[in-house]
């Protein structure tokens, strides 16, 4: 039993790997995610943040994948509004992605993200990336293939990357009700794939994806 419960604890995100840079130093250790590479429409979102104290008022917590959309709206609203985090948001829209691809439209979403949320504190010591791409930043930086499974700062970057990019299709899906958005959010599921088919693309796909840039052609 002992066993089981110590493993189904560390199944979940904790607070260690901050923990440790802190005791090096490194005070402001900050959690970066993004949301949003994959879809057909819509921007990409990026997420950075720095939580105060060890996160365990965070039980539960874990990567935005593995939460239902209610249990990330309630997480949501705990990290954007609790007094021991702060945090700050990335957006750069399908046109810049089309210009300069997705993985450099992630990159700087990260580093609009790394703006936003130093300009509400002192400094930033060193930087937690999800996955195992760097950014152009000079700050001390790691990156971490399955981040936002493991470290707890990254895993809260995940929830607000995504909860932010959702709010988004859901404007969209007003503006553009033929795609359902609201459902999809940009993704290539059958159901968008079926709403393209019928009504070809709109401004808000990305162009220089597939299936988009052959249906453009065609």
């Amino acid at each position: 039993m002992l066993k089981s419960s110590y493993k189904k604890v560390m199944d979940y995100p904790n607070f260690n790997k901050e923990k440790k840079l802190q005791r090096k130093g490194f005070k402001c250790v900050v959690g970066i995610d993004e949301a949003g590479r994959g879809p057909l429409a819509g921007p990409v979102v990026a997420a950075a943040v720095f939580i105060k104290q060890n996160g365990k008022f965070l039980k539960g917590i874990n990567d935005s994948k593995k939460l239902s959309a209610k249990k990330r709206e309630n997480f949501y609203k705990d990290l954007t509004n609790h007094k021991n985090i702060e945090w700050g948001i990335g957006i750069v829209s399908e046109k810049l992605i089309d210009e300069m691809n997705i993985l450099n439209a992630t990159k700087l979403a990260m580093e609009s993200a790394i703006d936003n949320l130093a300009s509400k504190l002192k400094s930033i010591d060193y930087l937690l990336i999800d996955g195992n791409v760097k950014i152009n930043s000079i700050m001390r930086q790691k990156t971490i293939v399955k981040g936002d499974q493991k470290v707890i700062s990254i895993s809260a970057a995940s929830i607000i990357a995504k909860v932010a990019r959702d709010r988004i299709m859901e404007k969209y899906h007003k503006k553009y009700p033929e795609y359902k958005f609201d459902k999809h959010k940009g993704y290539g599921t059958e159901l968008h794939m079926k709403m393209l088919k019928k009504h070809g693309t709109c401004p808000i796909h990305r162009k220089s994806f597939q299936p988009i840039a052959q249906i453009l052609i065609n």
